[in-house]
């Protein structure tokens, strides 16, 4: 149970930090969600940091990881909004944006895992 709790309350802040980062980044003028894109760049770097640490002669406990990777990256980091959000660029027959916005995501969104499973594993 106490699990399940720790999830719920990483994921209820890391929710409503991307809601945040995405009512004051997304562009209704270009149409270019950088909310969402910047909150899943941002949270494959955090899930590398914080693997990478829980990894790492067990810096972070069990239960920390399932707050931290589990709830927080988890709610922070959304697949469905950029699953929708490509749908819009699709629809628009905008497929420049749909390319670039998907392989962009999925390039830096890995490269920023790696970095930092490469930062933690550097100090």
């Amino acid at each position: 149970m106490k699990q399940l709790l720790l999830v719920f309350i990483g994921g209820g802040f890391g929710s409503t930090l991307r809601y945040i980062i995405g009512k004051y980044m997304n562009s209704t003028e270009t149409g270019i969600p950088w909310g969402t894109f910047t909150a899943n760049i941002l949270g494959s770097l955090l899930i590398g940091i914080i693997l990478g640490l829980a990894a790492k002669n067990d810096a972070l406990s069990s239960n920390q990881t399932l707050l931290l990777a589990t709830g927080f990256c988890g709610g922070f980091t959304t697949f469905s909004t950029f699953a929708y959000e490509n749908h819009v660029f699709l629809k628009a027959g905008d497929f420049t944006s749909f390319a670039f916005y998907t392989i962009g995501s999925f390039v830096v969104g890995f490269l920023a895992v790696f970095l930092g499973l490469f930062l933690v594993k550097s100090f």
